[in-house]
């Protein structure tokens, strides 16, 4: 399994895979002409021909044996510079009164723009089949995810200083949002569905047209549209795992539709981005490994348009040299001499 950017050639696996994603995942809606469009930006952006604030890096999880797509995983250069980037603040307001001698805070969401201009990882996708199992598919999930750290660290300067990811949000059995019909299905003559197929395909100015401007105090929601707010999809809880393991944290933010909740953090304090590091490449014929050990070292090329990223097993040596056997090094497409960025994915950091 490895890493790669994109191709024009995935369109095909890029709509199979959109087709499995479910209500919610808004960035990969099943709309060929969209998702060639998507294919078209990222090629663009790995072969930097727009400005940085204007990429959006898509990486595709290739299985090397059968040519399939195993999943998929982005990153946003910078989020709400070309269509409205929106977000509910969730807050407080005081309400007292002297004569009555009452003092109350009720919890407000007000409809809001912070986040524009910070980088976002999005889109990660994992078919169910690739999903734990036996040990060919272990840390699949972790590959896709934690990859996006080591593509950032190495070009650093391509980003702003803050990242954010959306969660996706509670959905009963029925594939029905209760935060959505209890609030936005009032201000929006749209089914949820379409409403966010509309938002995933990137129409989202009638949501500051049709949103009402003013705090919306929660008590006036039903108490099963409270209990969303900032809650995950049960899809959802391993990616979010990871990346409050990355340092990444809910600071009150959640989604318009269905209330999931957006955690963010500095670049330079995500754990990945501080323990990752540069070493050398040498490929060895006798490395291999133990055997059915399992993954815990990533390493990711250093060239964007090439970029590849994989699981080796050995570790860097002192002089920072790290041995990749024939089969690593064809994966990741490098020879000896070449130079990648690591990662010890266990190291406490």
């Amino acid at each position: 399994m490895r890493i790669r950017p994109i191709a024009e050639s995935d369109l095909d696996e890029l709509q199979a895979l959109s087709r499995e994603t479910g209500v919610g995942f808004t960035s990969l809606p099943d709309n060929r002409e969209f998702l060639a469009g998507k294919i078209a930006a990222a090629v663009s952006a790995f072969e930097e021909r727009v400005p940085a604030d204007r990429r959006n890096y898509f990486f595709v999880l290739e299985d090397e044996t059968s040519g399939h797509l195993a999943g998929c995983c982005a990153i946003e250069g910078e989020v709400g510079r070309e269509v409205p980037f929106y977000h509910y603040r969730v807050g407080t307001l005081a309400h007292s009164s002297v004569q009555l001698d009452l003092h109350r805070t009720i919890d407000s969401l007000f409809l809001c723009s912070d986040h524009t201009g910070d980088a976002e990882v999005a889109s990660l996708f994992l078919r169910p089949e690739y999903r734990g199992g036996d040990r060919h598919h272990e840390r699949n999930g972790a590959l896709l995810s934690m990859m996006r750290w080591l593509f950032m660290a190495e070009f650093r300067d391509r980003f702003p200083d803050k990242v954010l990811a959306e969660m996706r949000g509670v959905f009963d059995e029925h594939g029905r949002s209760p935060f959505w019909y209890c609030l936005g299905s009032h201000f929006f003559p749209l089914d949820f569905s379409d409403a966010d197929r509309l938002t995933g395909l990137g129409q989202k100015s009638f949501i500051g047209e049709l949103m009402p401007k003013y705090p919306i105090y929660t008590p006036f929601l039903s108490e099963e549209a409270r209990e969303c707010i900032g809650q995950v999809h049960e899809q959802t809880r391993p990616a979010l795992a990871m990346l409050k393991k990355e340092g990444l944290r809910w600071e009150g933010y959640i989604d318009i539709f269905d209330g999931g909740p957006t955690v963010e953090a500095y670049i330079d304090d995500v754990r990945s981005v501080r323990l990752s590091r540069r070493c050398r490449a040498e490929v060895d014929p006798t490395a291999s490994g133990e055997a059915g050990s399992r993954p815990r070292w990533l390493a990711a090329t250093t060239g964007m348009a090439e970029f590849r990223a994989a699981w080796v097993k050995s570790p860097p040596d002192e002089s920072g040299v790290i041995r990749l056997s024939p089969d690593e090094a064809a994966r990741l497409e490098v020879e000896t001499g070449a130079d990648l960025r690591i990662l010890d994915t266990e190291e406490e950091g």
